[in-house]
Order: C-alpha cells, then structure tokens, then sequence
C-alpha cells in the first residue's frame, strides 16, 4: 500500500476507499508535509483496522498517527455491539489510560524561574520515575481490588487531593464497570509497589508557562493566565495496565478461530463485544483505567506537596484530567440514529464538544479541555472539543506530538549531554532517571507539535485554547 491510493479531500485529510477486506474507508487527518513523514505502516494498519467485523463509519488516523501494535498510535476506531463489533486489546494497547492532566497554580512565571532548580530538585526527590520504580506506597490484594474499583475516587478518600478534583476528571475519576477479579494477580503484583510513580519512556512531569493564548473565552473559563505556570502529568495505568493486555492479547488471539475471526494481523487481537472474553476484557481493561486515574491522582498530590514547600499559599486546582489508549461505550449518531458504539482510542484523546452532559458544568460551554503534550522541550498545548468533531472523528483528537524514529533509533542518534546542555540554554531544567531515557526522547525524534496541532485545530478535531512551554521536566 503507499500514499498513491490516498484520495486528498481537503487540506487536512486523506481518505483510502475500501480495497480488499476492508469494511469501512480509512481517514487520515493529515496534511502533506506530516503525511510524507508518515510511516507507509501506518497506512496498512489503519487498513486493517477497517476490516474488522462491525466497525462503523470509517477506521481513523490523527495528524499525530505513527505506527503501532496492531492499530497505529493515533488511531480511532468504533465498533457496533449489535453488527458483531469487536473489542480490540491491541486497540486500546499496553498502557491502558496513559493520559495527561494538568493543573493550575496561579503563580506568575518569574517566580518560578527565580526558583527553578530548587523546584525541579523538590519534584525529583518526591515522585518516583524510571522503568520499574516503585514509590513508597505498598497495596496489598484486598487495597489493590478496592484502587481498581474506584480509581481516583479511591486516592482522594484516603487522603491524595481532594473532592473537587474528581469533578474535573473524565468519568468523574472513576470508570464504571470495572470488574477487578478480572485482572490477572500477576497485574496486580506488577503494581503492588507502583501507585504514585510516572514510569519510564515518554511520561513525564513538566511545569509550564503560558506563553500564548488563541481563545481568551475558553482560557477564561480553564482558569488559564497568559505569563502564569501549570504542571502536567502524563502517565498511566504502569505494570498493570501493560499485564492486563499482555493476558488478554493472549486470549484473544488463542480463541480468534473459536470466535470465526479472521485476522489480517495477529496485533489486532479481539473478541465480539458481546462474548465473555469481549466482557471480561472490558471489565479488566475498566479496572485498568481506574488504576491510571488512581496513579495520575496520587502523583498530583505529591507535587503539590513539593510546589508548596516553596510557595505555601498556591492553590493549585485541576484543570482537567483526560485519558489516551482506552475503549468507551459511547452514544453516537450514525446514519441519523442514536446508535451505541464502542469507540476505542489508542494515543488518541476525546474531546467533546459544547453542551457534552458528561462534562463539567465550568466546561459545557466552551467544550471540553483537550491536553496534548509535545516532546521534550517542546510546546504543549490546551485545545478544547468542537461540535463538528463528533461527526468527523467520533468527538477524537490528537493527544501528542507523534514519533517519527523508533527510541531504540534515537538513543543510537543523540547524545544525553548534548541534548540537556541545549534544554539548559532554552531555559528549561530537566531531571531524568535514565540517561538513555533522555536521548529516546529527544524532540527530534518527535514530529512537529505546532504542525499537528494547527492540522487538529484546521480539520475541526479540536480548537487552539493556550500553548505551553516547558520550564522544568521530570522525566523516568
């Protein structure tokens, strides 16, 4: 397959008309100069992904798209219960619910930066990163089933937070239907030690200035301040979320043939909706969620711990909370009839559009607030959903920057003392756990944040609210 089958529909996005198995076309919100720096396995996988039994509409590609396990990272897919629809494991992928919030503080940039090696030093000391780093926070079983089961709601009653900052997440920080005994003990072993730490690879902690705003009504409304300093969190479900995928790929691809799927990938492991694997898997992948909404809470709690050691008075509520690499049952309108689907995002965020009731009532004018992280040391930036985008992309956006070279190419490419040596001078303190870690992460490694956020922002997936720039980051 190659870009000569692609038909242009507009300056923002690409269709494939179905060829072959494919049941639906692909779309691929992109433009020409991310499309010619597109992976062609994006291509063959978004393909793919539209040959599954009882996907609707069309299989998806965000401009951050880049190849992935099974559906590409960046994909959006919707599957009908009733037409034999799927879920997909390696449609949601190993770090089930890695998402982002970001929190506000109040604080004018300047006085950060008078104090911005102490802060980064206080951040580093106090939230645990690194590949396989567990915290000082030890569940066992009975803790563990009780954290999955109510996720952040679970952190704040036993002392992370506080009530309001469950209003600002997505499901009101708890999944439901979340089953617990349907997640392997080896998953929850792997995270008896890990609640409270960002992991490794592209999670991070990064305290923000906000250098731009695009849309004074919706800042308003966020709470953000041009000059002023956020913290975001992008992390999620750890050693748990990876095991619970790691079990139910195996199952799904051992009973594909009970199930009579034909697979043109076996990445693309997936049981009918409406089996018990389909079931189980919801009920464990739910639980994992839970879990990333636990962690990204307990995190928030420890940071401010740090940040008002130095500045006792901040306040520090949460802007929002979203989550990436999940499956939601989700209402929408297909060929005008209110239809029930299930939407699987994988490095793709929702982003609702005004009037959405599961918003909070601060956000149901403007829409909902969309968090998209660059790469190291570049922008990142606060979008807010669009009306247009739930015909479009079924309310789906991008949630980051997207890689263009394999970590593996990158920590081969660039060198660690350099690359912090140019971070220093842009005037950005960064603590990292692993040196090779720094060099995987590299902006260069990444495609252009600004690029694919003004494809986003043209394409109607999601409107520009406020960029941000890095001034400390954590990284594992």
């Amino acid at each position: 397959m190659s870009e000569t089958q692609l038909a242009q529909q507009s300056s923002t996005s690409y269709m494939l008309e179905p060829t072959g198995n494919m049941r639906v076309p692909a779309i691929l919100y992109t433009d020409d100069v991310l499309l010619s720096r597109m992976e062609e396995d994006v291509l063959r996988q978004v393909a793919n992904v539209a040959s599954l039994p009882g996907i609707v509409k069309a299989s998806m590609a965000m401009p951050d798209a880049h190849s992935g396990y099974g559906f590409p990272i960046g994909g959006v897919g919707a599957f009908d219960p009733e037409k034999g629809g799927v879920v997909s494991a390696g449609g949601v992928g190993f770090d089930i619910s890695c998402g982002v919030r970001t929190i506000l503080t109040g604080i004018h940039k300047d006085e950060v930066n008078a104090q911005r090696k102490l802060i980064a030093d206080l951040l580093f000391q106090n939230i645990p990163a690194g590949l396989g780093v567990g915290g000082s926070i030890k569940l066992g079983k009975r803790e563990i089933d009780r954290m999955l089961g109510k996720g952040a709601a679970w952190a704040v009653k036993n002392g992370y937070g506080c009530l309001q900052d469950l209003e600002m997440c997505e499901e009101g920080g708890t999944m439901q239907g979340a089953v617990p005994e349907y997640v392997s003990d080896k998953a929850k072993q792997r995270q008896a030690r890990e609640m409270g730490t960002l992991g490794s690879g592209n999670h991070y902690l990064e305290v923000q200035s906000i250098d731009h705003i695009y849309d004074h009504e919706a800042a308003q409304a966020f709470g953000l301040i041009k000059d002023n300093v956020v913290v975001s969190i992008h992390c999620g479900s750890r050693g748990l979320g990876h095991q619970v995928a790691t079990d139910y790929i195996r199952l799904m691809q051992a009973q594909a043939s009970k199930h009579k799927l034909h697979l043109p990938d076996r990445d693309l492991a997936c049981a009918p909706i409406n089996s018990e694997l389909g079931n189980r898997y919801l009920g464990a992948m739910r639980a994992a969620i839970n879990c990333a909404l636990a962690n990204r809470q307990i995190i928030t709690h420890l940071m401010r711990e740090a940040f008002q050691t130095i500045f006792p008075e901040a306040r520090m509520p949460l802007l929002y909370d979203v989550s990436h690499n999940t499956c939601r049952e989700e209402m929408h309108m297909i060929n005008n009839v209110r239809t029930r689907l299930f939407v699987h995002r994988k490095g793709a965020t929702r982003a609702l559009g005004p009037g959405a009731a599961e918003l909070p009532q601060p956000y149901r004018q403007t829409g909902q607030p969309v968090l998209v992280g660059g790469s190291m040391g570049t922008a990142s930036y606060v979008l807010t959903g669009t009306l247009e985008s739930a015909q479009l992309s079924f309310s789906s956006a991008c949630h980051g920057a997207g890689r263009t070279m394999s970590r593996k190419q990158a920590g081969k490419q660039f060198k660690t003392a350099g690359l912090i040596s140019s971070l220093l001078e842009q005037g950005i303190e960064i603590r990292g756990h692993s040196l090779r870690g720094l060099a995987e992460e590299a902006p260069k490694a990444y495609k252009d944040v600004n690029r694919v956020i003004q494809v986003t922002h043209d394409a109607g997936l999601a409107k520009k609210v406020a960029r941000l720039s890095p001034v400390i980051s954590i990284k594992g």
